[in-house]
């Protein structure tokens, strides 16, 4: 089985470490067959990391989309990747979802507490991101965000009293090695050959929301 975090796996995509940005944004297209859009990024003012964005209070600095039109300039072409980046090799790697994949986002601590009881159970996984704002997401088959709501509630939930966000159309998730703020996103789980098979969301859901409910 796969191990979580530390995996020994000599996968082809992508390493977490020594890569540059725009090698990784290609990689993630050209091997992930991902749409990628770069966002904005970090830069240093005054002795600080700022979001190149210039609000002084950016939630998500280096993180977010760097123009409204994003979603027209996101691109599975390795060689528009690459040409994107080279611009500004410093852009966060932003992945638009509802195209290749939807995202299921819980709590960090949710999201461990669930990832090591699909692991007992066997569930085939995708891959899973942590992020800098705690966060973890799970990579599933598109359409999870019109699926979730009904799903929670026959598990007798009701969706808004767990912290279970699917993200989907219109939406999009950083991926790493992006910076977010002081630190990066990292891989839970990486994307490997064996997991480019991503799950229905129906899968996932009963294991997320219980760990959900524990978490609260």
């Amino acid at each position: 089985m796969e191990e979580t975090i530390v995996g020994t796996e000599a996968a082809q995509i992508p390493q977490q470490r020594g890569e540059s940005l725009l090698e990784t944004a290609v990689r993630y297209a050209e091997e992930r067959h991902w749409d990628v859009f770069p966002g904005t990024w970090l830069e240093a003012v005054d002795g600080l990391q700022r979001c190149s964005c210039a609000d002084a209070s950016c939630p998500a600095p280096g993180a977010h989309p760097a123009r409204p039109d994003w979603a027209t300039q996101a691109t599975g072409s390795p060689t528009v990747a690459r040409r994107m980046w080279q611009k500004q090799p410093t852009a966060s790697i932003l992945l638009p979802t509802g195209r290749t994949f939807d995202v299921l986002s819980v709590p960090e601590s949710a999201g461990f507490l669930a990832l090591a009881r699909m692991e007992r159970m066997e569930l085939t996984l995708g891959p899973v991101t942590l992020t800098p704002d705690r966060r973890m997401h799970f990579f599933v088959l598109p359409g999870a965000s019109a699926k979730v709501p009904d799903l929670v509630r026959t598990l007798g939930w009701t969706p808004s009293s767990l912290r279970l966000t699917p993200l989907g159309e219109g939406g999009y998730v950083a991926a790493p090695p992006t910076r977010f703020g002081s630190r990066a996103v990292q891989w839970a789980r990486r994307p490997t050959h064996a997991n480019r098979w991503l799950p229905d969301a129906e899968e996932l859901v009963s294991p997320l929301a219980y760990a959900c409910g524990r978490d609260r």
